[in-house]
């Protein structure tokens, strides 16, 4: 993931992120957005609440 200056990952490797935690998973699209925004990027912890979050519904 390529950051910007201040150390946040940009809009556009968030939504590629998003769009691929969501098709892995099965969970929307926003909803993995939320996560990103909650946990920041690191993979595996996005995956296992992502996971925890498709049971939950």
């Amino acid at each position: 993931m390529k950051k910007d200056g201040d150390g946040r990952v940009d809009e556009g490797n968030q939504q590629l992120l998003a769009r691929r935690l969501s098709e892995e998973v099965g969970i929307s699209e926003p909803d993995a957005r939320g996560l990103i925004k909650l946990i920041g990027t690191d993979w595996n912890s996005l995956l296992r609440e992502a996971r925890f979050l498709k049971e939950r519904h």
